[in-house]
């Protein structure tokens, strides 16, 4: 899985690196966008969050990692969640702040504050529920949190998808970028259904094995 993620956050790493690279007087690498030139500094926060929140964050699904490393899961999730919040927080300043992308409609600026903002929330109730000492809860949030900061990767195949199937337009293009954050939800709460469906049967299993036999102390 961490391969997986990691290919599928490569896409919009590179292009926010590209991106930077540009800001900073290089090579024109992707095509240019001004609306950045003038205060890039919420942009540059964006990139290395996204960075440091994808990169870290698709470690933390390997369970057999986290359980060897408690340390490390400790350390690396204080990490994911600053730049976690840092990626929300200027997805919310650029949205609010800067002028919208040419060629997208009010959707997909509703859409933005939405998801930045979902979460942040998300985040924030991970870090409560682990506080609590909530597990359980903690890798739900965490999860849903992640689900929504790797759309950006999954919004290269939506949006390309969607152009070839029905077309240039504004509001073709924000169903084809939004959908992306619904698909990685989804898939973020079977994930979480399905390891909690692991975790009761462990836990029944576990049970059974440490109930006494009827007759056993005769």
């Amino acid at each position: 899985m961490p391969v997986a993620l990691l290919m599928l956050s490569a896409i919009p790493l590179l292009a926010g690196a590209f991106r930077v690279v540009q800001l900073m007087g290089g090579p024109e690498l992707i095509p240019a966008d001004d609306r950045f030139a003038g205060f890039p500094l919420p942009l540059l926060v964006h990139v290395v969050g996204a960075c440091l929140f994808l990169v870290v964050g698709a470690f933390q699904f390997v369970p057999r990692f986290r359980r060897h490393h408690p340390g490390w899961h400790r350390r690396a999730g204080r990490v994911l969640a600053v730049a976690g919040l840092l990626v929300a927080g200027s997805a919310l300043w650029m949205t609010l702040l800067y002028a919208a992308k040419p060629g997208t409609g009010s959707l997909l600026y509703v859409l933005r504050l939405v998801f930045a903002s979902a979460m942040a929330m998300c985040l924030v109730l991970g870090i409560t529920a682990i506080r609590r000492r909530d597990v359980v809860g903690h890798r739900a949030w965490m999860i849903r949190a992640y689900a929504i900061g790797l759309a950006a990767g999954t919004q290269a195949f939506t949006g390309g998808f969607g152009e070839a199937l029905f077309g240039k337009g504004a509001l073709e293009g924000d169903l084809a970028m939004g959908s992306a954050w619904f698909i990685n939800l989804a898939v973020a709460e079977w994930l979480i259904r399905r390891q909690d469906g692991h975790g009761r049967r462990s836990r029944s299993v576990r049970a059974s094995h440490n109930a006494v036999p009827a007759g056993a102390s005769s």
